[in-house]
């Protein structure tokens, strides 16, 4: 397994007030996905700085927690290879096991024993 990315991640039901804060800060939009996954409306954003930080905000319209989630979004090469090794070292995932899968992106939330999350996720290339 190789880790291809590494930065946090910000789950909000807001992302405006967010994204106008980093972009204060100095960050720059990459790319903006928009996702309809498990009927829940997802807009994520990919932002960088010019010395190379990053910073992704996901706004998730049926968010029911009540105040922001940060994780760290540790992006691989192989998912299941990540996944299994992560599991062997006692994450759990909020559903138990469940994964996001989209046209361009597999993912799941994992929680490590002492309370970190990781939102672990392989870029899927189109090969067509």
């Amino acid at each position: 397994m190789k880790i291809t990315g590494f930065n946090p991640l910000i789950v909000t039901k807001d992302a405006a007030p967010i994204i106008k804060t980093f972009e204060e800060l100095g960050f720059e939009r990459r790319h903006t996905l928009d996702a309809n996954v498990a009927d829940k409306g997802l807009t994520n954003v990919r932002m960088k700085t010019p010395n190379g930080f990053y910073v992704d905000i996901s706004q998730v319209e049926d968010f029911s927690l009540p105040r922001d989630l940060q994780l760290i979004r540790m992006n691989v090469d192989d998912f299941d290879e990540a996944y299994n090794f992560l599991i062997g070292k006692g994450f759990t995932t909020p559903k138990g096991g469940n994964t996001v899968e989209t046209k361009t992106n597999k993912s799941a939330m994992m929680t490590s024993p002492s309370g970190f999350a990781f939102d672990l996720c392989q870029h899927i290339k189109d090969n067509d």
